[in-house]
């Protein structure tokens, strides 16, 4: 195994020792600024969280089967959008698509995933928006 080369002058930091919890030691209102920002045209988005049963039954869904449909879902909810996000006015002359706040649809497997003390949220580009929805209960990929 070869050893990391570093440029003169700098020295590998020494190992962040966390709790097992990652962010178990912040307190709650500190994790939710240290969200990250939509820049240029992109949407922060985040998954509604994954039903614990089968529909229309009293079956528990494995952890499995819960990741499995957050990795694949349809369905993101909208919480920071780009400040260049629909400012083209020749791509979007009726304005924008989405707001902060808003269910939307989007294609399965869209945009950059990242989580944040184990909750996903995803970038995507402003002209991923398929759809919005007032009630996003009962939608799922078909």
């Amino acid at each position: 195994m070869s050893e990391l080369l570093l440029p003169p002058g700098i020295q590998m930091p020494e190992p962040i020792q966390t709790s097992e919890a990652p962010g178990e030691d912040i307190p709650i209102e500190e994790r939710g600024r240290m969200l990250p920002r939509a820049v240029g045209w992109k949407i922060l988005c985040t998954l509604p969280p994954a039903d614990e049963t089968f529909e229309n039954s009293s079956i528990i869904k494995s952890e499995q089967v819960k990741k499995q449909e957050e990795f694949t879902t349809v369905v993101l909810f909208v919480v920071d959008v780009g400040p260049d996000a629909y400012k083209d006015e020749n791509k979007y002359p009726s304005g924008p698509w989405c707001k902060a706040g808003d269910f939307i649809l989007v294609r399965a497997y869209a945009g950059t995933r990242l989580k944040v003390y184990g909750t996903e949220f995803r970038f995507i580009n402003d002209d991923q928006v398929e759809g919005v929805v007032d009630d996003p209960r009962g939608i799922t990929r078909a």
